[in-house]
């Protein structure tokens, strides 16, 4: 309708716009007779096939060129983002594998494709599995991986969790312990909805207690800070580099590990650099991140 209208308009002439649309000229004439009765306003004044634009012609060209122009734009840009070789991937992923795991994962996948354009949202799991289902993320790194009917999850990998004492703790000569011997440790974990609370909750449910909580926070490194203070005990993944302050101690029963994994919309079509980034990240099964794992 609006481009059929920009082209009248622009021509003034109802048979040469037909032409250039490629339409019979009745059906042009008609859609113009409509678009005004839709409107309850005369854009045009017709004298046999030229028309000429009224005062509110005019004023409703100038809106439709700019309407048209925007939606030129997106289309344009929704292209580009789909575009093979330069496109676009919203990517989520957890705050523990940002310094260093996610860089190395993007490093390694623009070797083949260097032109990709990312858009990185770090997140906790529960917040960034509402932004895969409101279609601002293409593909979520997250642990655990979500069990859910609309998503799509791939375990990729797994981490080993620590038990993460202060250096003057009884337990810190230690170099391996069952968790039930922390049945009594005050706890420093994070904030429920986080994943890594809830792996937490559920291996010491395993050992046989209930954590006490003394303080509950959104990022891993701020709680082993807090370990270090002296003011609790932590399951925590290996740090990237290592503190001070800390004992790191193994958790030999129950087997504690988070998984990695990742995650999409179930039947959301693929652009062709998602679907790109998708095989990478699965091609990457059991070795995305080695370097958080140092040598025993």
């Amino acid at each position: 309708g609006l481009a059929q209208f920009v082209a009248v308009a622009r021509h003034e002439h109802v048979t040469r716009a037909a032409q250039e649309l490629g339409v019979p000229q009745s059906t042009l004439s008609r859609a113009m007779v409509r678009l005004e009765q839709d409107l309850g306003v005369s854009l045009f004044a017709r004298k046999g096939r030229t028309v000429a634009l009224t005062t509110a012609g005019r004023t409703f060209l100038a809106s439709a060129e700019e309407a048209l122009a925007g939606i030129a734009r997106a289309a344009g840009s929704v292209q580009q983002d789909a575009d093979p070789g330069v496109g676009k991937v919203a990517f989520g992923f957890l705050h523990t594998l940002g310094p260093e795991t996610v860089p190395g994962l993007i490093r390694a996948f623009r070797a083949d494709h260097p032109r990709v354009r990312f858009s990185l949202v770090q997140n906790y799991g529960e917040a960034m599995l509402e932004k895969l289902r409101a279609g601002e993320l293409d593909l979520c790194l997250t642990s655990p991986v979500p069990d859910a009917p609309d998503l799509v999850g791939r375990r990729l990998d797994e981490q080993r969790l620590r038990l993460v004492v202060p250096d003057d703790h009884r337990l810190a000569v230690r170099k391996r312990i069952r968790l039930a011997e922390a049945a009594e440790e005050t706890f420093v974990t994070l904030e429920p909805g986080y994943g890594l609370r809830r792996i937490t909750d559920n291996l010491c449910a395993e050992a046989g207690f209930t954590p006490k909580v003394a303080f509950e926070g959104e990022e891993a490194e701020t709680l082993r800070g807090l370990v270090a203070a002296g003011l609790g005990v932590a399951l925590l993944p290996p740090p990237l580099v290592p503190r001070p302050g800390v004992v790191e101690l193994t958790v030999t029963a129950p087997r504690a590990v988070r998984e990695i994994g990742v995650a999409w919309l179930d039947g959301h079509p693929d652009t062709p650099p998602v679907a790109a980034f998708k095989r990478f990240l699965l091609s990457r099964r059991g070795r995305l991140i080695p370097e958080l794992e140092p040598p025993a």
